[in-house]
């Protein structure tokens, strides 16, 4: 896909690259730069220049490291710094072996004339030629001029090395002149604002010069008289550089916030309508337009706060327009320099008040009451004093309680964090830390001692949790969806009483009936007190910061819900005759209409209603909820006091009403078809077997049962029901999936998605093409009709619209169909015409052809008697053609014959072989024979004399210009002829690439969809692209392509396999065959390109994103263009039009690649950096953020100082364009949204994509960008969009299966899942990339994620919840795409999978969920629960439906129960009991969830498609893997909310078709599946052991083929989907590794990937870290597991019939008697192995003969049996378990009772079993070669459908090379 060539033959459409505009690679390291930080920016600019100038004159080269190692010693004589010693001996080494050489080519006598005379020659030959004003290189030059300064500073110091007294005159002349321009050429980003870049393209812009001159006029400002006084004369600042000198901003932040605002200003003035007049002077609607969105928020904040704001205008009109752009520099300079204060966005609003204030007070001349002079910035000063005085002491206090956090593993109430402190932001209080702020203000305390932050009366201040307190319980999924489960509670009580009542449906509004239903309030009143209680319970420490009245309202919350669920209660159960309440009756009679029910009683309850009939009328109405909410008036404050906290975000959030009718009835819907399934199929069948258990009166218990006498048999009702209830509770989540899958597609094909989804449809509608791609793509003055339509057509092309269809595309290759029409044509010309006209395309392909014919014969001709010929001949054709009897008077039969020779004669033209020119001679004699001879019916005269002449066969044509003259445009056309003449394949099979074909197909399908009209480029929104990069790989070196993994197989050897059509592409555009390959450094260099683009490489990521440049430069060109020829000044103008196009290019689009380490990574030399700079050169437009970490001495100490860092390529090298200094290190938190904290600074324009670096991008999606653009303009509803989404491709799916499934599942969230989720219901949010942000409303609202850290573990989503909560608007759109890489192997799936899960745990927990959660209506709060948290809620609920339904059965079959039940149940020949016993089963959650798949597949590609794909599916095992994936989802998830630990998981983003060794597939799975489906399997053999229900192995199998399916999942999917994983050899290498690490001892430094010991503490590194709670949570599900061991000893026929519980303490003995002998064992190993081997070993025989003799005994005497002995095996291995996880939950104890040894035996023992019982099954399946080959069917049938070669590919490429 790479175009890089098309850039070097369309001069037109590139801009000029300092090293070629091909991609190129280098391989050097930077060897030059690989210099200690301390030392970096001293010495690093002088290696440099000695690196540059060394293969022309080494010893200047040689003089110039002298230097830089003289000025290293100097600057750190004792080498203190980390590196310097190093650095210094290897530089002094490489100072003694190049002396000698060097000094041998020197061409003067002294060093000093050496220098001197390169000096000169420097400046004189190279630097002054390079100055030729307009011409000039402005990047070579700036360069040139710092090389210059680095040599004069040499030549200086050798000068005095040397004794020479004096610089020559000219030198010094030359220096001073360097000097002066080194000022001037200072490196720029995109606007060169010095006074030599006035002449630049894009400082010629009108909107430029306006935003430049606004800023410019300083009239009326005071400057101090020490600030830049060369630069104030001169007239050279502007209002920043006012700033600056006032406030103490850093220079380099001036300079990037100053190219920041122009083209803000810029880009909106041009936009303007009416167009301003004049266009270079900036107009007051631009300004007002950025400074109304600048300061929307910090208005709101001081609405807020009551307030006035500090925005204050001055009288006179010439002054305002300054001072608005005054306050945005302010602002914008406060938010460049906040660093990670930029997550507190509030905290910047208090800053910028204060300063504002003080600007304000500066330029309004006030004056002090203090001191009576004229007031001053509290904070002014050098150029760090803002970050030093401001910033520095803010970060400290994230900082340290950041570091309060322990990296993660302390809990959230613990510290503080972003939130909590910006939250502190949100009250009054804040005002009190004053301006300037006190040190021990609130805000600073947790800086301080807790000994020293007391203040005079004693009393600690503490600023503590804010408004809310994470604490990690689940009781946050009630606490923050509490009108969910109310809903649900009251739902089940009244299908539960309509059902126990055995009333129809339509009686229930009997009086018996709805007294008894009428419950329901009480049931709410008594939740309302449980949420009640929660919100002070799980918010304990955060309302340490409350107000009184905060504390208040939650006291009297829980008073108030108390009273009313006693007084609900009392008049619920109050008779008509009891108590004294008949006056009260009395005044109520006009109630007693309804019967039945006591009239206080409904009287009561219609009080309790009145809140929610209130609330129902703010939902009908959300425009009134909106403004009630956004009001600041104090009588509705005190109204909404009640109902919830007053807090700054989270306020007017409601939709349209249109909006809420669409997703209410969505809901609605939904709601009725889930109660009407939950009651006639679940809740009626369960009442009449539950009253027939109640009934039973006698109960034959089968163990000792502690209440015997119990009535109603409560324990099998529960047993029973409970499953049934979280089937309920968790089946809105099915019903969810079936109704957003209908909505979804409903939607789909409205959208008109998928109306073109094979070529074969694309063909049917080519002829609308160009119409629709006009329509949509290129600007037009016409307004867009509004509305929808069920048919959407275009206006097809005619011959007066082909300048619209050239614009459209290349032509169509019709020229071989349109030769057969005419040779084969026997009717009038008129006909032929018509057929040609028929096919626009045809027609101007025939016509290029023939001008092209003419264009070659007048470029080859020299001959005067030859042009007289052809000029004949053309004019004869075209006046028949004229005539229209072209048909009469020429034979058509010889043209094919004609067009051979012709197609022979550009053949030779293309490859323009000199020594071809007799046959081009040749050529054009038989053609000319051809239409002479053979074609023409009547013969010319002219011709015939010539013919006719004795020498005509040797003069005609001897002379031609053959070669013709080169050029780029000659041989574009000379290719495209050669093209329209030879491709005759049929149109059905171009393109063979299947990923071309897609793309082709969606690209078209785009075009008929709905999207906003193209703007102008001028006038398009400007956009920036951001993408976060750590040290993934950036291009494949030759190594990583070579390197083989175990099988044999290499990356290259693989992507050959893999891609063999574009293999063979690639080779042949090489012009090279595949054995070659390696001998040619060029080759390898674009070898290692291909293969990059086809891995997840950012090089990948950085060629796509840099598709929009060239869709711009493009869309820009042909916004310029005329339609007519150019004139001959257009043409010498061309180079003016094309440095127009670039400086448009530039206005419009940034690309920002934040590669943090790369200032590390380029002083170590790792390859990465040299990647990352070729990126660069290649892409001259490319800028790389990173952030600096520099050793720097003050005060004699060394201290880490941090910059954030842009930089550019120039001249191959990279060059730093700002440094900004940082208040510490940026990464505090999560290290990917700090990442992209520190670079949104450099980023431009008015919106702002995130890509991540397994993106990749589409020139013809990039064309789309300006109508996407546009969407922030369009009508989404009451707001704007705030977040623009965008559907992904997934473009790793076509290999394996796994790949397929991870494809499918992502490719139906990213379109049919958030359509739904943005239309109808209104709750989509950001969930990563590729989303495009409102740019300037998130940098002032926090940024575009959060960071705090676990809490943000899932950073992306968390911008949509703080935009949607700050009143934003997220759409999806989805006739744009962009790639995206995923997962492929089932580890790295598992990883990602498990990030997510965790991320959504920390979620459940956080504020934003809450709040969200409590701040929607109720119906859009249901969206957002199903889409976010609610998912893996749900998927929970299915496994506890498991365990529920097994535990049950467990409880029931081994108490004696389930036999009396079943007895009973046949006694009276009730047939609804027995059933109800024995068909309870589950619904996987998993494979509903693939109707959204199943769905858009046919949407997309047609149902029959999606029919054969879902066979396909079920083939490969898809249920397996979703039920895996189930398992992974559920236990990160419970374990995340329970104990926390959550952390970002590295997937690896290779390409993975390796075997996975069986011990890492152990330690990956061993506690998130193994260990539970074991668990499983034990529960379902017991119950099959044991159960009365299910006497059958029919039954039992259709009772638990479903769980035992989860359980085959659960244990053997990582074997399933492990490549070779049932290869015989494989399985014994694999055992024997996991034998070695099972035998490998721990130890300090010892990793887990090799000791089973290390892996294990690892495992439990959770519990370490959790509280109180979560180790007796732990406790508590332990002691499941007793219950086997209780249940199976009363079966034991040891036992007989005995039920005294003197059974079950004597089963402890074994228990007891086993762990003595581990204990015993275990001592005996430590004292004993080691000097007494002997006799260690003959207590272990002691010990076996015991465990015999005993064995031998209790059978003997205790009548033990075999099955005893089986049975008992699995009563006791639970226990044990349940003894194990118990020691583990109380680590610190055991190890205090000196047990911890005894336990890591116990667990090592379990182990061993479990992995046996695993590996067992695998090892005999590997004894079948079928199932190896089945499996590889099985992994990669998406492969071989494709006739790849993958069986060599697992089975090693060594022997296929």
């Amino acid at each position: 896909m790479s175009s890089n060539g098309n850039y070097r033959r369309q001069p037109s459409l590139s801009r000029r690259a300092s090293r070629g505009a091909t991609t190129t690679f280098s391989m050097e390291v930077f060897d030059n730069e690989v210099v200690p930080s301390s030392l970096q920016y001293a010495i690093a600019p002088i290696l440099r220049v000695a690196a540059e100038i060394e293969h022309e004159r080494p010893r200047v080269a040689y003089l110039c490291r002298f230097y830089a190692f003289e000025k290293a010693h100097r600057l750190d004589p004792n080498s203190s710094g980390r590196g310097v010693r190093q650095f210094k001996t290897s530089l002094h080494q490489r100072l003694q072996r190049e002396d000698g050489s060097s000094l041998a080519r020197r061409s003067k006598k002294t060093d000093a004339r050496e220098i001197e005379s390169y000096y000169k020659q420097y400046y004189d030959k190279y630097l002054l030629a390079l100055n030729k004003g307009d011409q000039a290189d402005r990047a070579q030059l700036g360069k040139a001029y710092k090389t210059a300064g680095v040599l004069f500073e040499v030549l200086c110091a050798v000068n005095k090395t040397e004794k020479v007294e004096e610089v020559a005159p000219e030198i010094m002349a030359a220096a001073n002149d360097v000097q002066a321009n080194a000022e001037i050429y200072v490196p720029f980003n995109i606007l060169p604002l010095d006074a030599a870049g006035a002449s630049q393209s894009i400082m010629q812009l009108e909107e430029v010069k306006a935003a430049v001159a606004a800023l410019q006029n300083t009239r009326g400002l005071t400057w101090p008289p020490s600030f830049e006084q060369h630069r104030q004369r001169a007239g050279d600042l502007d209002l920043l550089d006012w700033l600056r000198a006032m406030f103490g901003f850093q220079r380099d932040s001036v300079r990037n916030q100053r190219e920041h605002l122009i083209l803000l200003l810029a880009n909106i003035h041009i936009r303007l309508i009416p167009k301003p007049e004049p266009q270079n002077k900036l107009d007051d609607r631009a300004v007002d337009a950025l400074l109304n969105k600048l300061f929307k928020n910090y208005k709101t904040w001081c609405k807020y706060l009551g307030r006035k704001h500090s925005l204050r205008l001055p009288q006179g009109q010439l002054e305002v327009q300054q001072r608005k752009i005054l306050y945005m520099g302010l602002y914008l300079l406060i938010w460049g320099e906040a660093a990670n204060v930029r997550f507190m966005p509030e905290c910047l609003c208090y800053i910028f008040h204060n300063m504002a204030y003080e600007l304000h007070g500066l330029l309004a001349g006030n004056v002090s009451i203090v001191t009576g002079e004229n007031i001053k910035p509290s904070y002014g000063g050098d150029d760090e004093s803002f970050l030093r005085k401001v910033i520095t002491p803010i970060y400290r206090v994230i900082e340290k309680e950041a570091k309060k956090s322990k990296n993660g593993t302390a809990p959230h109430t613990s510290w503080c964090n972003y939130d909590d402190l910006n939250e502190y932001f949100w009250t009054s209080d804040c005002f009190g830390l004053g301006w300037p702020m006190r040190d021990d203000g609130e805000f600073f305390n947790p800086v301080q001692d807790v000994g020293k932050g007391k203040n005079a009366q004693g009393k600690p201040k503490k600023l503590g949790k804010s408004f809310f307190a994470e604490t990690r319980s689940f009781w946050h999924i009630i606490r923050s969806f509490d009108r969910l489960w109310t809903f649900l509670v009251l739902g089940l009580q009244i299908m539960i009483i309509i059902a126990w009542s055995n009333v129809s449906v339509f009686d229930i509004f009997q009086p018996t009936s709805l007294y008894r239903m009428s419950s329901i309030f009480i049931t709410a009143a008594f939740l309302r007190v449980v949420q009640s209680i929660l919100d002070i319970i799980l918010n304990f420490p955060g309302y340490i910061r409350w107000k009184f009245t905060a504390i208040l309202r939650s006291f009297l919350k829980i008073i108030v819900s108390c009273a009313w669920a006693v007084i609900l209660l009392s008049c619920y159960l109050l008779q008509s005759k009891s108590f004294s309440f008949t006056k009260i009756k009395d005044g109520l009679t006009f109630l007693d209409d309804v019967k039945g029910i006591p009239p206080l009683y409904i009287a009561v309850v219609a009080v309790y209603l009145l809140p929610n009939l209130l609330t129902a009328v703010l939902f009908v109405f959300p425009m009134l909820r909106r403004w009630i909410e956004s009001s600041d008036w104090h009588i509705i404050r005190m109204f909404l006091w009640w109902s919830q906290p007053r807090i700054y975000v989270g306020r007017g959030m409601h939709e349209s009403q249109f909006s809420l009718i669409k997703y209410t009835l969505f809901w609605v819907l939904l709601l009725v078809s889930k109660f009407a399934f939950s009651y006639f199929m679940m809740i009626k069948p369960m009442v009449k077997p539950t009253k027939d258990i109640m009934s039973i009166r006698h109960v034959n218990y089968a163990w000792h049962e502690f209440f015997p006498y119990a009535k109603h048999n409560y324990g099998a009702v529960a047993a029973l029901w409970s499953p049934v209830i979280l089937v309920y509770f968790m089946d809105l989540q099915i019903w969810y999936a079936i109704f957003s899958t209908l909505c979804g597609g409903l939607i789909g094909a409205f959208d008109r998605l998928g109306e073109i989804r094979t070529l074969g449809m694309m063909r049917s509608r080519f002829q609308s093409f160009p119409g629709a791609f006009n329509t949509h793509l290129v600007p037009t003055d016409k307004a867009k009709k509004k509305g929808f339509s069920m048919s959407k057509s275009f206006d097809q092309i005619t011959a007066s619209k082909r300048s619209e269809a050239a614009k459209f595309a290349q032509l169509w290759n019709d020229i071989p169909v349109a030769l057969d029409m005419a040779a084969h044509f026997r009717s009038k010309d008129a006909d032929l015409w018509k057929r040609i006209c028929a096919d626009e395309y045809m027609k101007c392909a025939v016509i290029e052809c023939y001008e092209s014919f003419k264009l070659i014969l007048n470029a080859l001709i020299i001959g005067e008697t030859e042009k007289r010929i052809i000029g004949r001949i053309i004019k004869e054709i075209e006046n028949n053609i004229s005539d229209d009897t072209f048909l009469e008077n020429f034979r058509m039969k010889p043209l094919p014959d004609l067009c051979n020779k012709f197609i022979e004669l550009v053949e030779i033209l293309k490859d323009c072989d000199p020594s071809k020119k007799d046959s081009v001679v040749l050529l054009l004699q038989d053609m000319l024979e051809l239409v002479t001879r053979d074609m023409m019916v009547n013969e010319i005269r002219e011709i015939a004399e010539v013919g006719g002449s004795k020498d005509f066969g040797n003069q005609l044509f001897a002379s031609i210009a053959f070669p013709p003259p080169n050029t780029a445009q000659w041989e574009e056309q000379i290719r495209r002829l050669y093209l329209l003449l030879t491709v005759k394949e049929s149109a059905l099979d171009v393109p063979t690439n299947l990923e071309a074909s897609r793309r082709i197909a969606f690209f078209s399908n785009s075009l008929f969809m709905n999207m906003p009209r193209a703007p102008r480029v001028r006038k398009m929104l400007s956009f920036s692209v951001c993408t976060p990069y750590y040290s993934e790989e950036t291009v494949y070196s030759k190594s990583d392509l070579e390197i083989e993994n175990e099988d044999g197989v290499s990356i290259i050897y693989y992507l050959q396999r893999i891609y063999p059509d574009e293999w063979s592409n690639f080779l042949e555009r090489i012009n090279c065959k595949g054995s070659e390959i390696w001998e040619n450094e060029e080759n390898v260099l674009q070898l290692r390109h291909w293969a990059s683009l086809r891995g997840q490489t950012l090089s990948r990521t950085v060629r796509g994103m840099m598709y929009y440049r060239r869709a711009l430069r493009l869309q820009a060109f042909l916004d310029m263009a005329s339609e007519d020829d150019p004139s001959e000044e257009d043409r010498k103008s061309q180079r003016s039009i094309y440095t127009q196009i670039d400086a448009v290019a530039d206005m419009k689009f940034t690309y920002i690649a934040t590669c943090q380490n790369y200032g590390n990574q380029k002083r170590s030399g790792d390859r990465r950096a040299t990647d990352i700079l070729n990126l660069m050169v290649n892409n001259p437009s490319l800028r790389v953020a990173y952030i600096d970490e520099v050793e720097e001495r003050e005060g004699g100490k060394s201290q880490r100082v941090y910059y954030s860092v842009l930089i550019k390529a120039v001249d191959n090298l990279d060059q730093e364009i700002y440094r900004i200094k940082l208040p510490g290190s940026a990464k505090i938190g999560e290290g990917k949204p700090e990442n992209q904290n520190h670079a949104i600074v450099f980023t431009r324009g008015e919106a702002l994509q995130t890509i991540d670096m397994n993106q990749d991008n589409y020139l013809e999606e990039a064309f789309k960008m300006r109508n996407l653009l546009e969407e922030f303009n369009e009508d989404h509803g009451v707001r704007p969009p705030t977040i623009l989404g965008v559907r992904e491709h997934i473009f790793t799916g076509s290999v394996s299966s796994l790949a397929w499934f991870m494809s499918l599942q992502e490719t139906s969230f990213v379109t049919i899942g958030q359509r739904v989720l943005a239309r109808p219901l209104k709750v989509r949010f950001h969930y990563g990339h590729p989303d495009v942000f409102d740019r300037i409303f998130h940098i002032t609202r926090g940024g575009i994620s959060k960071s705090s850290r676990g809490i943000n573990l899932s950073e992306d989503i968390f911008a949509g919840f703080n935009s949607i909560l700050r009143r934003g608007n997220v759409t999806h759109h989805e006739y744009i795409q962009v790639g995206k890489g995923r997962d492929v192997g089932l580890n790295q799936i598992s990883l990602f999978e498990a990030k997510v899960a965790c991320g959504n745990g920390e979620q459940t927990l956080s504020r934003d969920i809450y709040r969200l959660g409590h701040r929607f209506d109720f119906f859009r709060m249901l969206s957002f629960y199903h889409t976010t948290t609610g998912f893996y809620i749900s998927s929970m609920l299915v496994v506890l439906t498991v365990y529920a339904f097994l535990y049950g059965k467990l409880y029931l079959s081994l108490s004696g129960l389930e036999q009396t039940i079943v007895k009973f149940a046949r006694s009276r020949g009730n047939d609804g009991l027995k059933v109800v016993m024995a068909s309870q089963s589950i619904v996987q959650l998993g494979i509903l969830m693939a109707l959204p798949m199943i769905m858009e597949i046919g949407l997309e590609k047609g149902f029959r498609t999606a029919a054969s794909d879902m066979i396909f599916l079920q083939l490969q095992l898809s249920a397996v893997f979703f039920t895996f994936s189930l398992g992974t989802k559920v236990h990160y998830f419970g374990r995340t909310i329970l104990h926390g630990g959550a952390k970002y998981r590295a997937t690896g983003r290779g390409f993975v078709v390796k075997h996975e060794k069986f011990a890492e597939n152990y330690r990956m799975y061993s506690r998130s599946h193994f260990t539970k489906a074991l668990e499983l399997m034990i529960l379902l053999i017991v119950y099959k052991a044991y159960s009365a229900a299910a006497p059958d192995s029919r039954v039992y199998m259709m009772l638990t083929l479903s769980m035992w399916f989860l359980v085959g999942s659960w244990l053997f999917a990582p074997f399933l989907f492990n490549p070779s994983g049932f290869e015989w050899q494989k399985i014994v290498e694999d055992f024997e590794d996991w034998a070695k690490w099972m035998s490998s001892r721990g130890g300090i430094g010892v990793p887990a990937t090799k000791s089973w010991e290390s892996w294990w503490n690892e495992e439990q590194e959770h519990l370490q870290h959790t509280g109180f709670l979560g180790r007796f949570c732990e406790i508590m599900l332990s002691l499941r597991f007793l219950l086997y061991q209780y249940g199976i000893v009363y079966h034991l026929r040891v036992t007989g019939t005995e039920t005294s519980i003197l059974v079950y303490a004597f089963s402890w003995l074994v228990i007891v008697g086993a762990m003595i002998i581990l204990k015993v064992l275990s001592m005996g190993r430590l004292r004993l192995s080691a000097n007494f081997q002997l006799a260690f070993r003959l207590l272990k025989m002691v010990v076996f003969i015991v465990c015999v003799v005993v064995l031998i005994l209790a059978i003997k005497f205790l009548k033990l049996t075999v099955g005893d002995i089986f049975a008992s095996l699995l009563a006791f291995l639970p226990t044990g378990w349940a003894i194990l996880q118990i020691a583990q939950a109380c680590r610190p104890a055991v190890k205090k009772l000196r047990m911890w040894g005894s336990v890591k035996g116990l667990a090592r023992g379990y182990e061993y079993i479990m992995a046996l019982v695993i590996f067992a099954p695998i090892a005999i399946l590997a004894w079948f070669p079928f199932l190896y080959e089945f499996q590889s069917r099985l992994l990669f049938n998406q492969a071989f459908s494709r006739g790849l070669q993958i069986q060599r590919i697992l089975s090693g490429g060594k022997k296929n090379k």
